[in-house]
């Protein structure tokens, strides 16, 4: 097995930041029906509300999906909300370190997609 699928591996296995997040300031859930994905992504936000403090997320999924969403909770944990907004898919991809089917570049992303529009909507509904 090469070692970037074996990086992939591991952390659908043995995923970081897993599990339900107490007391979130922000969650989101995206689901995939072209595959079956589902993702959570739960925020804890500093008391300057705009930094990220704790991040988790749950779900199930293919193993692209599960190590995107591990991988991705890792490089944003501790990062202000304006900059995981400015994150781009080649960010995501190139975490994974292996080429993508088109159809596994959606299983991929969605854990990104779910991330920023957790965030958009916490701005929406905190605006007065």
């Amino acid at each position: 097995m090469d070692l970037y699928r074996q990086h992939i591996l591991d952390h659908y296995k043995h995923p970081h930041h897993f599990g339900r997040l107490p007391k979130a300031d922000i969650s989101k859930t995206l689901f995939n029906s072209a595959c079956g994905d589902r993702i959570t992504m739960e925020l804890k936000l500093g008391k300057d509300g705009k930094t990220i403090t704790d991040i988790r997320f749950s779900g199930e999924g293919c193993a692209i999906s599960q190590a995107s969403a591990s991988l991705l909770t890792d490089y944003v944990f501790g990062m202000k909300k304006t900059d995981v907004m400015k994150l781009q898919k080649e960010t995501v991809l190139d975490m994974l370190k292996t080429e993508l089917t088109p159809t596994r570049i959606k299983c991929a992303l969605l854990p990104l997609e779910a991330l920023q529009k957790c965030i958009l909507e916490w701005e929406k509904a905190t605006v007065v």
